[in-house]
């Protein structure tokens, strides 16, 4: 039941920010910010129920990531919606939200196949908390990059058309990637650190080499090496725009592609 008002609101939400971006009538954008908090509330106690009930994070399969990628997304754009004002992001974050739960919804639940311990672990709740959110900042900058992209064509072409007029400026749009860049980087980072430790306390290694992992590192460097030339070579707008895009694409593929097309002990957590 939790499950079916989560997804009515979230698809309120999605409908009322796209037809915000068409309007632009100021009681969408408010009723589509308002219809994510609440889906998010609702996501959120769904996620603390099921939590109670069998004592770990709900992460062990594939209809439990897309859940938990979607709730991670929600909290993360209400976050960046109070701190940056930019409203058109919702055009973005609420449909990518109402994507990643509703085809959790269309997946059957399984059983996890690891011992209650190995899930019910600090270091892994740690872990999976703190990787799912610096994945959802990614996420929004990559949404920042993209509306980027289609504000500078606009801007370019002679006749001032649909999106000119409906997106926030260059300099917002940077400014607010490059946010998302930082704190996703950061909680990206921590997120690798505490797998190394609960690797260290389940497996006794630090690290296997486990295909997850090796793409996880690629991904961590993409993005330092984004943020590495920002700071010193002074990399903006359009390239900085595209190499967010491009990352979050590596992530995705770090995040389901992996453990689709390789083997490794990650793959119990897309399992369908």
């Amino acid at each position: 039941m939790m499950d079916i008002l989560t997804a009515v609101l979230y698809l309120a939400s999605a409908v009322a920010y796209m037809l915000y971006l068409f309007f632009q009538k100021e009681r969408l954008q408010e009723a589509g910010y308002l219809f994510l908090g609440a889906g998010f509330l609702a996501h959120t106690l769904g996620l603390v129920v099921v939590s109670v009930q069998t004592g770990y994070l709900p992460i062990h399969n594939l209809r439990e990531t897309l859940g938990l990628a979607a709730w991670a997304v929600a909290l993360v754009f209400l976050f960046l919606r109070f701190q940056y004002r930019i409203k058109i992001m919702g055009v973005y974050a609420a449909p990518l939200t109402l994507l990643a739960f509703t085809a959790s919804m269309r997946i059957p639940d399984l059983p996890p196949t690891q011992p209650e311990a190995v899930y019910a672990n600090f270091w892994f709740f740690a872990h999976v908390i703190t990787i799912f959110l610096g994945e959802a900042a990614l996420a929004m900058a990559c949404g920042a990059g993209i509306l980027y992209i289609l504000q500078e064509n606009a801007i370019k072409e002679k006749k001032r058309g649909f999106f000119y007029r409906r997106l926030p400026s260059l300099e917002q749009l940077d400014g607010m990637g490059y946010a998302s860049i930082i704190a996703g980087f950061t909680a990206l980072t921590l997120g690798l650190v505490t797998g190394l430790l609960y690797s260290k306390i389940i497996w006794h290694r630090f690290i296997s080499w486990d295909p997850k992992e090796v793409w996880s590192g690629i991904s961590w460097v993409i993005y330092a090496v984004l943020i590495h030339e920002r700071l010193v070579g002074g990399m903006r707008g359009r390239k900085a725009a595209w190499l967010a895009i491009a990352g979050f694409a590596v992530l995705l593929f770090t995040l389901f592609g992996v453990n689709f097309f390789m083997d490794g002990h990650h793959g119990e957590f897309t399992r369908f």
